[in-house]
């Protein structure tokens, strides 16, 4: 069961060694806009491009989620350069899935391809986990990812993930995974 928090519940910041997990700014919305303009990016979350307006109700829902359900995705900077780079969290988007998610906490992140390779996706995820490891009272976290996409499947198996079906979201093959917690 996912815990529940009081509607006033800030958002958290944590630190990695190589990255920052903060809430989302205003400001975040032409890195996040251009991040989803990459064919490296969209072609496993919809295959479009996704418009700018998209994205801003992305960060509103980002944000959003964190006061309802008191938890939520965070917006990933590189410490190094303060460079916004991507998303992390965990949300209950009430899919329309079998075997069905709700109210179990699904991870996801998505990562500019600027930063691709240097394990950055890892290190959120890990980070992000840490904290629902303290805050979460049910027994998994799930994540649903392109079957096609080996990146993201590289990054959920370091992160303790393993494939529980095969099954369809929006008319699309999608892999559901689920991780003890």
């Amino acid at each position: 069961m996912l815990s529940t928090y009081p509607l006033t519940s800030p958002i958290p910041t944590i630190s990695t060694e190589r990255l920052r997990l903060r809430g989302h700014y205003s400001t975040d919305l032409a890195p996040f806009t251009a991040m989803f303009q990459q064919p490296a990016v969209y072609t496993y979350l919809g295959g479009q491009p996704v418009p700018e307006e998209d994205v801003w109700t992305k960060i509103l829902r980002n944000n959003g989620l964190w006061p309802l359900l008191g938890f939520g995705y965070w917006a990933v900077e590189e410490k190094a350069t303060g460079h916004y780079i991507g998303a992390v969290g965990f949300a209950d988007y009430q899919r329309a899935i079998e075997p069905s998610i709700k109210g179990e906490p699904e991870i996801g992140w998505v990562l500019s391809p600027q930063v691709h390779g240097r394990g950055y996706a890892t290190e959120a995820v890990q980070a992000a986990l840490a904290w629902g490891n303290r805050h979460f009272t049910s027994s998994r976290t799930v994540c649903i990812i392109d079957p096609a996409n080996t990146a993201s499947l590289r990054v959920a198996a370091k992160c303790g993930y393993e494939p529980v079906q095969l099954t369809s979201y929006k008319g699309q093959d999608i892999l559901l995974l689920a991780r003890p917690q």
